[in-house]
């Protein structure tokens, strides 16, 4: 296809593997998240020196971070040597320095109700992000104020909809009631607030340069699945994907389920025929939504295909989120030397793409497909050698190990549990290794604040009835809080097995009052009360999705900590053996920071030192793309094995690589393949149901599952089972000899590096996410 590159995306484009582009839309792939930010700035920079008047709509949130940072540092840095340089090189040499005061900005969506004022309202980033850190006009702008849209009667919306939920039904229905008779006048008002506001857009000419992220359900600003593609600004309803992404900004699904959104349509976008529209996507996560994207016809249920009329439409992409484009699939085997893990590949992808078990593919099935029959040296033992080399993953992943020292590392609580349980279960029935269990952030924001605060009122209750009885020992106050925090462990665990959800929420509790004394340095019960009406009236006063004071979130993170002590005390884990590194990037979590020795990587080299693990696991990411926090925690653990291995020996040292919910490993990519039994799944639901009480509810879920995580976790372990199974054959598991294999009904997929394979993969990572 005839791609129209501008000369910022040709010189981008020389630097991608891909050699040909084949999709319904350009797209321009670069190898990491960094990157994606500064191409989409410096087209940013290139379409505004051309059109120092035009109308943009730029994105919000986390995704503009990068773009966002090098905005700022080209245009602080345009005529020295730093911005020359990066402009010589992608095409901008000779550019004079644009103006952005004079553009106007479209804003793309906000949340309806919210406070403007809130930090998680779009206006509010919007303001300052661009209004005062781009020096846009303001009055040029054309921007989404909840406050300012006028309502039936002058009320505000905080009056007309109370409870902030809004009944679209009021638009076809009567209304019932003088209440509803004010929303539905209201609803009105604000219908026709937004055909305003697209007209005003249009009467601009309608927007010149679009930049956004695409949702998991391929949404474009708020146009989720089944979107007309002529749709204009308007108030509507969002999908469960759209809801379970927003639930951290708004506080929970329980908000972010009930507040509808005011968007621009899909038919705003592509108005101006010359609309340079640009989506951006980083990581695998979204490679299945980018391959439908760009190569379906267009179809309401992709609203991004809606762009493929648009001369200027582009896709700007990492190479995790092209992954599964054919165009990538085709460099996959062309670009690079053929090895066996492309014969992996290309044979288990035969098997799924024809339906096939592993030992029924011929000869001519290889030969008629196309990359299989690239394979050097294809003959009748290809298919078996493929079988052989999976089944020998599986078989280490059998192996009993003993005498070693597990130190298993999670970047929030839960991960290491929907990473890699069963082999962690495994591990701890022989009482020769030595298991260690390692989180390494806070993980307050999982908690919400209604969790909160209904725990501070069921504590509240129980110090009335005198239920918790250690805060009237006399030391308690000065010196006894600090000592048996495993007591509220094993008491939990003990009304686990007497099914007690009382008494379990009595351990719950007292832990909660040995946090609060050890925090706020409490000095009597009735200081303790007094703290408890002060959290409590914080909590009152916040918004959905506020930041919480520094004591609170500490507070929030230690109730996480002790989920986490449960989990593992469930499998003879002491207490001492869990630890909580609450590592100091999370406080500041600046985008794409490199960890700082002091806060970051000392704690976790101190824990090396000291209890010499054998055997390190983490979560793995690909390209970086995942949580910002997952890429920072790997930076962060490899600098301390770097430190280490300066120390010690380290040439028998292994370092074990996981994924969970977010992100999958293929087979093909992983040097060790764990079979997952049927009670394997049941005690992962079971420990996650009973230990996690802060999840249960999946106030913030995974796009994919409306539900609690292990849930998902089970449903990712079994579709992995059948991906081995269809290569190996149902006979293989049902007959095997090994029990083990006879009861398996999932597979956990594992990486295994040494230490340098691992500080270089650590390193190629680092240079792509901060090379710049």
């Amino acid at each position: 296809m005839e791609l129209n590159l501008s000369k910022v995306e040709r010189e981008f484009f020389k630097e991608s593997k891909l050699q040909e582009i084949t999709t319904r839309m350009p797209y321009i792939a670069v190898d990491g998240f960094p990157k994606l930010g500064l191409l989409s700035s410096l087209s940013f920079l290139e379409w505004a020196s051309e059109n120092p008047n035009g109308v943009v709509s730029l994105p919000t949130g986390k995704t503009a971070q990068y773009f966002l940072q090098f905005t700022h540092l080209l245009l602080d840095n345009w005529d020295n040597k730093k911005g020359k340089d990066i402009r010589e090189k992608y095409g901008l040499s000779g550019v004079k320095k644009p103006s952005l005061k004079d553009l106007q900005l479209v804003q793309q969506g906000e949340f309806y109700p919210i406070n403007s004022e809130q930090h998680n309202s779009l206006y509010n980033f919007v303001q300052n992000s661009y209004l005062e850190g781009f020096g846009f006009d303001p009055t040029k702008a054309l921007l989404i104020n909840s406050e300012e849209i006028k309502l039936a009667e002058g009320k505000h919306f905080s009056e007309v909809f109370p409870d902030s939920q809004i009944d679209l039904t009021l638009r076809y229905r009567e209304a019932k009631t003088q209440q509803e008779q004010l929303q539905q006048q209201s609803i009105f008002n604000i219908d026709h607030w937004c055909t305003e506001y697209e007209n005003r857009i249009r009467e601009k000419g309608g927007i010149g340069f679009f930049l956004g992220g695409i949702g998991p359900d391929g949404h474009i600003a708020f146009n989720t699945r089944g979107s007309d593609h002529f749709s204009s600004t308007r108030l509507t309803q969002t999908n469960f994907e759209t809801q379970a992404m927003t639930a951290t900004d708004l506080g929970g699904i329980e908000v972010s389920s009930k507040r509808l959104v005011i968007t621009i349509g899909l038919g705003t976008i592509g108005f101006n025929a010359d609309n340079k529209a640009i989506i951006f996507a980083a990581g695998e996560a979204i490679a299945d939504t980018i391959r439908h994207s760009l190569e379906s016809k267009p179809s309401v249920v992709y609203p991004a295909t809606s762009l493929q009329k648009l001369k200027n439409a582009r896709f700007y992409l990492t190479d995790g989120a092209a992954v599964k484009l054919e165009d990538a699939v085709d460099c996959y085997y062309s670009c690079t030397p053929w090895n066996h893990q492309k014969t992996e590949r290309a044979v288990m992808d035969l098997c799924k793409k024809i339906n096939k078990f592993g030992s029924k593919l011929t000869l001519d099935d290889l030969k008629a497909d196309k990359y299989c029959s690239q394979i050097p040296g294809l003959n009748e033992n290809t298919v078996q050698s493929v079988i052989d080399s999976i089944e020998a993953k599986i078989l280490k992943g059998m192996q009993k190990e003993v005498n070693q020292v597990y130190y298993h590392t999670g970047p929030h609580h839960d991960d290491i549990m929907l990473g890699i349980m069963p082999v962690t279960n495994r591990q701890s029935r022989d009482a020769s290794n030595e298991l260690h269990f390692s989180v390494l952030t806070s993980g307050y924001t999982a908690v919400t604040n209604q969790f909160l605060t209904d725990l501070l009122l069921d504590t509240k209750d129980l110090i009335s009835k005198g239920k918790i009885e250690m805060i009237d020992y006399p030391d308690f106050f000065r010196e006894g809080y600090k000592y048996k925090w495993d007591k509220d462990v094993y008491h939990y665990l003990d009304n686990i097995a007497a099914q007690s959800p009382e008494e379990k929420r009595r351990g719950v509790c007292h832990r909660l009052v040995r946090a609060l004394a050890s925090i706020w340095n409490i000095k009597d019960k009735e200081g303790l009360i007094e703290v408890i009406y002060e959290v409590l009236v914080s909590l009152k006063n916040s918004y959905s999705g506020s930041k919480n004071p520094p004591k609170i979130q500490k507070l929030k993170g230690m109730i996480r900590e002790f989920e986490e002590e449960l989990v593992w005390a469930h499998y003879g884990i002491m207490v001492k053996n869990v630890h909580h590194l609450r590592l100091g990037f999370y406080q500041n979590n600046v985008m794409g920071s490199k960890p700082d020795m002091e806060k970051d990587v000392l704690p976790i080299l101190e824990d090396f030192r000291k209890y010499k693990p054998t055997v390190i696991s983490l979560a793995m990411d690909p390209q970086g793309s995942g949580p910002d926090t997952h890429y920072k925690v790997l930076q962060a653990i490899a600098r301390a094995v770097e430190e280490w291995n300066k120390e010690e020996d380290l040439s028998d040292l292994r370092i074990v690589g996981y994924r969970n919910v977010w992100f999958r490993y293929n087979p093909w990519d992983v040097e060790v393949i764990v079979p997952v039994s049927l009670n394997a799944l049941a005690t992962l639901d079971k420990s996650f149901s009973e230990c996690y009480v802060t999840q249960v509810n999946a106030s913030f879920p995974s796009y994919q599952h409306d539900g609690k995580f292990s849930e998902l976790t089970q449903r990712i372990w079994l579709e992995q089972h059948k991906q081995i199974q269809l290569l190996l054959g149902k006979n293989y598991f049902y007959q095997n000899a090994s029990p083990l294999l006879r009861a398996t009904h999932g597979m956990v997929y594992l990486r295994e590096l040494n230490v340098e394979q691992f500080l270089e993969e650590a390193s190629n990572l680092g240079k792509s996410m901060e090379g710049f």
